[in-house]
């Protein structure tokens, strides 16, 4: 206090409303930091469902489905709460403006995996057209996609997300390589149409991450 004098009370009470919102904006990014770890796992299992034939992986990609919606739900809640009643300032209100978006990105990206498991469980009792050495290298960047999108809005981190960029311009190569590929084998086999047909309607996807990029 100035002079010697004790401080305002409402000095003091908006230093305490300050901090309390500080920690609740971390506690927004540690929900969307789980919201994330969720969706990766989603992406890992799913393709693994795919590239695997492994049914018991798709199952569980369909159970957590119900948890990734409620956190999503979760998270908009909580985050358009601080927004009606903590008036933030601009840097805040971008944080919070965007953090509802993404989570509903990451929501989208989701369902993008339990619709690559419905795909998955159609092709369970099918051969395998092709050793697919290309779609675990492409789930793998998209999973690391995700967490970096993340990990680079949380932290401010405007080097990490250029990465993510990069790695953009690859997943592209191997879904456009990929779809060549597909296209190649159906003019060779034209019995094999609908699987490819399937995998293909698989990758489409994987590119669920491009998203979180504008934000």
């Amino acid at each position: 206090a100035r002079d010697g004098l004790p401080g305002r009370p409402h000095e003091a009470s908006e230093r305490s409303d300050m901090k309390h919102f500080q920690e609740e904006l971390g506690d927004l990014k540690h929900r969307l930091l789980e919201m994330g770890g969720l969706v990766e796992s989603a992406i890992y299992r799913s393709v693994l469902a795919v590239v695997e034939k492994d049914a018991e992986q798709a199952q569980q990609v369909l159970k957590n489905e119900a948890r990734i919606n409620q956190i999503e739900i979760e998270i908009d809640e909580f985050a358009t709460r601080l927004l009606a009643t903590q008036q933030p300032m601009a840097a805040d209100l971008r944080f919070l403006t965007a953090a509802i978006k993404i989570n509903s990105d990451l929501e989208r990206m989701g369902d993008l995996a339990v619709n690559i498991v419905e795909r998955a469980l159609s092709l369970m009792h099918e051969p395998v057209i092709r050793p697919a050495i290309d779609i675990p290298q492409m789930a793998k960047l998209t999973e690391s996609m995700v967490r970096k999108s993340l990990d680079s809005f949380v932290r401010s981190d405007s080097d990490l997300a250029r990465t993510v960029l990069l790695s953009d311009d690859a997943v592209d190569d191997l879904r456009d390589s990929i779809y060549e590929e597909l296209l190649s084998f159906m003019q060779k086999d034209p019995s094999k149409v609908e699987e490819a047909y399937e995998r293909g309607a698989a990758l489409a996807h994987e590119k669920g991450p491009e998203a979180l990029l504008h934000r």
